[in-house]
């Protein structure tokens, strides 16, 4: 299998885990390895590298890259579900995890899943195959009132009331089984004039994406949990592409940071405040403009890092 596009943002993520040779790792997004592969060329025979993917193939793609690596344990299951994972594995703590949120460049060069807007391909967009809802099903059964709002929501999508009106218009004269055909209905959809920044799919695409997946809503206490995994200094690095991601992020970090709200004259603190590290990165880290020219999925990434005390 051919890897086509380099990781996002791969140095900032490797220097925000700190890795120390002997530790352990966790990517809870293997995709296809580019950031692992960076990872484990940095551990000794002693450290450990855990990819956690919820796509099969994925997970395939990732084991040929890192062939040569005997320290590696591929893991078939979810970031969300990484505590219980790791129970599993008998493993109490952790040097750092990584977290690469959204589609993988490897799902997006296989076609045939559905995630891309070029071509022409079945609706899917699920990241595990082998259950949950389809983009089909979303795109056929949902109302009219729901597709808005999760294309507004998910997509930021400016004409998300008139495209789900048309889909629904559409779907009543035959079900919309193809990318191509919900790429079309979209083009015709946004005025000519409102066509010029990207791909006019890019955003409902995106939404869609997002709702098969359910890639928000347990956003917020996976990081929780993430950070609970750590070791002493271990740390958390996760990478976003969208505003709703970010956001998720920044206030689980701010969360297990804490704040003490005891007035500023007092010795010691009296409101039981509990802070569980710290915010290594105030302000998200972005791609360099070198990076931005070279590689176009690293546009709206963010990096955030949180340190476990």
């Amino acid at each position: 299998m051919e890897f086509k596009h380099e990781p996002v943002m791969l140095q900032e993520c490797i220097e925000g885990l700190n890795i120390h040779p002997d530790g352990i790792y966790v990517d809870g997004t293997l995709g296809g390895a580019g950031h692992s592969a960076e990872i484990i060329n940095k551990l000794s025979e002693k450290g450990r590298l855990i990819g956690i993917d919820r796509d099969k193939d994925a997970l395939v793609a990732a084991k040929e890259r890192l062939l040569e690596y005997q320290n590696v344990t591929y893991i078939h299951g979810n970031h969300d579900e990484i505590q219980s994972i790791l129970e599993e594995l008998e493993i109490e703590k952790v040097d750092g995890i990584l977290l690469d949120l959204g589609v993988s460049s490897y799902q997006l060069d296989e076609r045939s899943r559905g995630f891309s807007y070029l071509g022409d391909n079945p609706l899917d967009m699920r990241m595990d195959t082998s259950s949950g809802v389809t983009a089909k099903e979303i795109v056929n059964q949902y109302s009219e009132e729901k597709l808005a709002k999760i294309l507004w929501e998910y997509g930021e999508e400016k004409f998300s009331r008139s495209i789900a009106k048309n889909i629904c218009r559409i779907r009543e004269k035959r079900e919309i089984q193809t990318t191509k055909e919900l790429v079309e209905i979209i083009e015709s959809t946004i005025p000519k004039s409102n066509q010029k920044d990207g791909h006019p799919a890019k955003r409902t695409f995106q939404a869609i994406r997002i709702e098969v997946n359910n890639e928000i809503q347990p956003l917020y206490q996976t990081v929780i949990q993430s950070v609970h995994c750590l070791k002493e200094s271990g740390r958390l690095v996760v990478i976003t592409f969208h505003s709703l991601e970010d956001r998720a992020v920044k206030e689980a970090m701010i969360e297990l940071q804490g704040k003490c709200t005891c007035p500023k004259d007092l010795p010691y603190c009296i409101c039981g405040c509990q802070s569980f590290g710290k915010v290594i990165n105030k302000k998200p880290i972005v791609a360099t403009q070198e990076e931005l020219e070279r590689n176009s999925r690293s546009k709206s990434a963010k990096v955030r890092i949180f340190e476990r005390r």
